[in-house]
């Protein structure tokens, strides 16, 4: 049972990983545009030494990969250095397959477009793995992990010296786009990550209480936590249900509470993190 979810686990990851291939070799080496990563920097480098874009991306990603693997964890550098090899690897194969590369949309801010949108996909399902396609995956993860910096802030941050490096090879349009290309890549990062995992902290206060906790409890299945609150003109004591729910869980619960009680107040807020630290009771 645990090798075939290894087995299933590292299949999800190699094609993420492909992904990310892809999205550099049909869309960021054609527009020459050095969107901050290992491998826009290859891609000025290559200009520089006589290597490949690939052969560049596995030479780099051979040092960061020895920092993530010592200051992150074993799992994280385990799946990284998987990926870490396949990634140059890949891009390698279609360097052979496809030895007259031309850009696939004939324009080089649409390319840089269709990077963002595409490798942030990859690297999301990576991230979501506790994995990382190398290179400043594995800063922007360090980051992440000691500075609680947002995984698509970080990626920015990092990326934008890689980013500026454009400025030695390619025009002032390339350059624009190569900024612009890594703050919009950490937007769409941040999307593909926090758009699938992201829940709804839902507060509701009505005259229907139990009725609604007993939904949340034996109808969801979920957990919710008790406040007592007084209306500051009434004075009135009322209980507020505070409950944590996903996407689907949050229409299931609006829609019972709209049903059972139109005049209840509720409120809602965006959740993307929780923490909790389970009470080690003593003996």
């Amino acid at each position: 049972m645990k090798a075939k979810k290894n087995a299933i686990e590292f299949l999800y990851i190699t094609i993420a990983t492909v992904i990310v291939a892809a999205s550099v070799f049909f869309f960021l080496v054609p527009s020459q545009v050095s969107v901050g990563s290992i491998s826009g920097l290859a891609i000025v480098l290559s200009n520089f030494l006589p290597l490949s874009v690939s052969a560049l991306t596995m030479i780099m990603n051979v040092g960061l990969l020895i920092v993530g693997f010592l200051l992150i964890g074993r799992e994280f550098g385990i799946k990284t250095v998987y990926t870490s090899i396949l990634l140059p690897v890949v891009m390698g194969i279609f360097e052979k397959v496809f030895p007259n590369n031309q850009s696939m949309t004939g324009d080089q801010t649409l390319d840089t477009i269709c990077y963002c949108v595409f490798v942030s996909i990859g690297l999301a399902m990576l991230f979501n793995r506790n994995a990382s396609s190398g290179g400043l995956d594995i800063v922007a993860k360090l980051l992440n992990k000691f500075f609680r910096m947002e995984l698509g802030k970080a990626m920015s941050f990092a990326g934008m010296a890689v980013a500026l490096s454009s400025a030695l090879v390619y025009d002032k349009k390339t350059l624009i786009l190569s900024i612009l290309g890594t703050y919009f890549n950490g937007l769409v990062l941040d999307h593909c990550i926090f758009g699938s995992t992201i829940k709804k902290r839902v507060c509701i206060i009505s005259q229907k209480e139990k009725e609604i906790r007993d939904f949340i409890l034996y109808e969801m299945h979920s957990g919710a936590t008790l406040y007592k609150a007084y209306g500051a003109y009434t004075g009135n004591e009322h209980t507020e249900i505070n409950t944590i729910v996903d996407k689907n869980e949050y229409m299931k619960l609006i829609n019972f509470v709209t049903k059972v009680d139109p005049k209840a107040f509720v409120t809602v807020y965006a959740v993307t993190e929780m923490m909790y630290q389970p009470k080690v009771i003593q003996k």
